[in-house]
């Protein structure tokens, strides 16, 4: 971890899985930068990463009318994932910044999820949408992520001490 200023810190998330064994993403062999998954009828495009758990990104035009609720309750339950999957929403704003809504397997939509946005700037640059660094809008709030091919992945954001407390055992 390092300390950034007062309230800002950056941490290496580690490097992201692209084996769909590895997600876990069943039905594929090979790593794809996009991947499609039927659903009924229909078809969804999204892109898939471990940061240490699984996701599934997909890209929207405009994230406040993406339908979060539904399609991530599908996606995070679709029998290609073995272990479910936590959904991103991404809106591409630029090369260097996204809107993000993370629908987070087992619980819902997040105000904010450091592994989805990393998740999702990871996706974003292997679809050549993206640069080496992104500023994430997250409902919750901003989070700077970087990455380079081979590399950790660097997440950037504020911290703040929420609880101080004695253990007593």
């Amino acid at each position: 971890v390092d300390v950034i200023d007062l309230h800002r810190y950056r941490i290496a998330m580690g490097r992201p899985v692209f084996q769909p064994a590895d997600i876990p993403l069943h039905g594929f062999g090979a790593a794809q930068a996009r991947y499609a998954l039927a659903f009924g009828g229909e078809t969804l495009e999204i892109g898939a990463v471990s940061m240490g758990n699984p996701h599934a990104v997909m890209l929207v035009e405009d994230v406040t009318k993406a339908p979060v609720q539904v399609l991530g309750e599908a996606i995070e339950k679709h029998p290609q994932f073995p272990q479910r999957v936590n959904v991103g929403f991404g809106q591409v704003i630029s090369p260097s910044e996204i809107n993000l809504r993370v629908f987070e397997r087992g619980v819902g939509e997040t105000q904010a999820c450091g592994t989805g946005a990393c998740a999702a700037v990871v996706a974003g640059i292997s679809h050549g949408l993206l640069s080496e660094t992104v500023l994430v809008h997250l409902p919750g709030g901003d989070l700077t992520i970087h990455w380079k091919e081979g590399e950790s992945v660097l997440m950037t954001g504020p911290a703040s001490e929420v609880f101080t407390g004695t253990l007593v055992y």
